[in-house]
């Protein structure tokens, strides 16, 4: 009988090793949560969104894809190009969805909201719209058809709609456009109009660049509002894109008494395309093209500014990054010698602005009342959850385990 022990014994522990190398190679490298994200944080401090801009040639890089499927880091996406008027209609009543449709699949597959944009803007235009001879009727009709197809067709799927883009210049002129030679700035109006028809549940927003550094160019967005809500139509908020230069963003007062004077109109506002790059053509860079440490520093000052602002203003629902990553930033193309204006590099290291972002969100919910934060989030990442899954399976294993080594024990002693 002892010798039947100790087989059982050898047979148990041949067993046990077995299994155990199993385990050891079945287990993911990281089961432990992902931190608690901007998103997240961001809605304990009582907003609704942390959001960023993405598209589809982003879609094949699967670590980009990581961080953005991530739901505690991102809550709501905006197509960057995909809804613009000459890729969503190149000819006239020619409509095409497909890359839009990726994008809010793409939402929905995250649990992302939608945020969508954009529906009249004098840029990236077809050619039959910019180049048309067109009277107000032929116009008129053009425009309403555009925005009432499109709206339609992804109508209960957007937060909110950029209604009406840029329509500006910088003294707070109306911008010369097609829509504005044809039916002055009546076309404002009967934008807000038709996309109210639509659909009347998408939030509808007026949304511009450098509202946060032109006193002129806010005062004639603020003439664009009451226009609008003086001809009987919706207009739901305005967006702030917020294209900002390292060392010139105004301070977190300064955009804090902006973003409050249209939320006194009746409109709610958020940064919808925040992004602050480098000036490596300023005398402070030195010939460099990579930002040193004092400039991420001071990178990460004015990020802390303008999400600050929004943080001090309750109409202000949420922030978007337009592009979250230095990779697929615009602003090197379209602007040479600045560069490097995201929350990650292109290589997706956080910088310094996103920790400085993440520890202003971190206290702004510890002292939002009735909300208590935790270090990691609830929602978990794929791979914890499949490491939960083997854990669970690993501990049935050993429960079998460790009867065989109990009975071959029992059976050794007597």
């Amino acid at each position: 009988m002892a010798k039947l022990g100790r087989t059982l014994l050898t047979v148990a522990a041949a067993a046990a090793a077995a299994s155990a190398q199993q385990q050891q190679q079945q287990q993911p490298q990281d089961t432990t949560q992902q931190p608690e994200g901007l998103h997240a944080l961001m809605m304990s401090a009582g907003k609704e969104y942390f959001g960023t801009a993405t598209e589809t040639d982003n879609f094949g890089d699967e670590s980009y894809q990581a961080i953005l499927a991530y739901q505690g880091e991102f809550g709501m996406i905006t197509p960057e190009n995909s809804q613009k008027w000459e890729v969503t209609e190149p000819r006239r009543n020619h409509f095409v969805y497909t890359n839009a449709d990726a994008v809010s699949e793409k939402a929905q597959d995250n649990g992302h909201l939608l945020r969508c944009h954009t529906l009249t803007w004098h840029s990236q235009l077809p050619s039959f719209v910019s180049s048309g001879s067109w009277n107000t009727t032929t116009l008129t009709s053009v425009l309403t058809t555009h925005i009432t197809n499109v709206m339609t067709h992804f109508k209960g799927q957007c937060y909110a709609w950029d209604v009406v883009n840029e329509a500006l210049n910088e003294d707070g002129s109306y911008r010369e456009s097609v829509f504005y030679e044809v039916l002055g700035d009546e076309y404002i109006p009967l934008s807000f109009k038709t996309a109210a028809e639509a659909d009347p549940d998408a939030k509808l927003y007026y949304n511009d660049f450098n509202l946060e550094t032109s006193s002129k160019k806010a005062d004639g967005a603020e003439r664009i509002v009451k226009l609008v809500q003086e001809s009987g139509a919706r207009i739901d908020g305005v967006g702030f894109q917020a294209h900002l230069i390292v060392g010139q963003t105004p301070s977190r007062q300064t955009l804090a008494a902006l973003l409050s004077r249209f939320a006194r109109l009746g409109v709610e506002v958020a940064w919808t395309e925040l992004d602050i790059a480098h000036d490596f053509s300023s005398s402070s860079s030195n010939g460099s093209s990579t930002a040193n440490a004092t400039q991420l520093e001071q990178q990460a000052q004015d990020y802390v500014s303008v999400v600050g602002a929004c943080l001090d203003e309750p109409k202000c629902v949420g922030v978007t990054v337009w592009q979250f990553t230095d990779k697929y930033s615009w602003v090197p193309s379209t602007f040479p010698g600045r560069g490097e204006p995201c929350l990650w590099t292109a290589d997706y290291k956080k910088k310094p602005a996103y920790d400085a972002v993440s520890r202003l969100l971190r206290e702004a919910a510890a002292n939002n009342t009735g909300v208590t934060t935790t270090s990691t989030t609830a929602l978990p990442s794929p791979s914890s959850s499949q490491g939960a899954g083997v854990t669970t399976r690993g501990g049935s294993r050993g429960g079998l385990l460790a009867g065989v080594v109990g009975l071959a024990v029992a059976m050794f002693v007597l």
